[in-house]
């Protein structure tokens, strides 16, 4: 089955396939961009706020600018004829209000939901650390209480990254695709 153009948005904790996932399926389509959400945090000089455990009402509002950046990027770029793959960290009660932000339909969500010990295993084989303020089962914790149960939910804890494309790409139509 062949993805239709959309705007596809990929989710999970730190350490869960986001990139690698979002950049695999931005390649499936014949004119597709992939929107790294955590590249307007990264636009900041100065006076980021990261999210924490512990966060504050300031911190929040930057989450919100970065979350609405992204949208309207994505927004723009399908409005010009791309299909538009969207990855971050789209966490709790503001997932309602990103989704609420696009104007372009159709809108797929996807969740990359692998276990913690898979997450565990995966940040140790990654460049980068994402588990320096959060620890892995408090930010699974969120994920799975906070987060609404809409769209595409994969678990690819023993999944290779082919293998968790190949399951989007058999069930975004029917289970990732969502009204907002």
């Amino acid at each position: 089955m062949a993805l239709r153009k959309g705007i596809y948005i990929v989710t999970g904790i730190m350490a869960s396939g986001k990139t690698t996932i979002a950049q695999m399926l931005a390649e499936q389509f014949d004119k597709s961009v992939h929107v790294h959400g955590d590249i307007f945090r990264k636009m900041i000089v100065k006076g980021n706020i990261d999210m924490t455990p512990d966060y504050s009402k300031n911190a929040v509002e930057q989450l919100i600018l970065r979350y609405n950046l992204a949208a309207k990027v994505a927004d723009q770029y399908y409005k010009a004829g791309f299909s538009v793959v969207i990855q971050d960290t789209y966490l709790g009660k503001e997932v309602h209000s990103f989704l609420q932000v696009f104007e372009s339909k159709p809108v797929y969500f996807i969740t990359l939901n692998p276990n913690v010990e898979a997450i565990m295993e995966r940040e140790k084989k990654r460049d980068k650390r994402g588990y320096i303020t959060w620890e892995f089962e408090s930010l699974y914790k969120v994920l799975i209480n906070e987060n609404p149960k809409i769209g595409l939910w994969i678990d690819s804890s023993d999944m290779t990254p082919k293998e968790t494309l190949s399951e989007i790409i058999k069930r975004a139509e029917s289970e990732a695709r969502i009204i907002v």
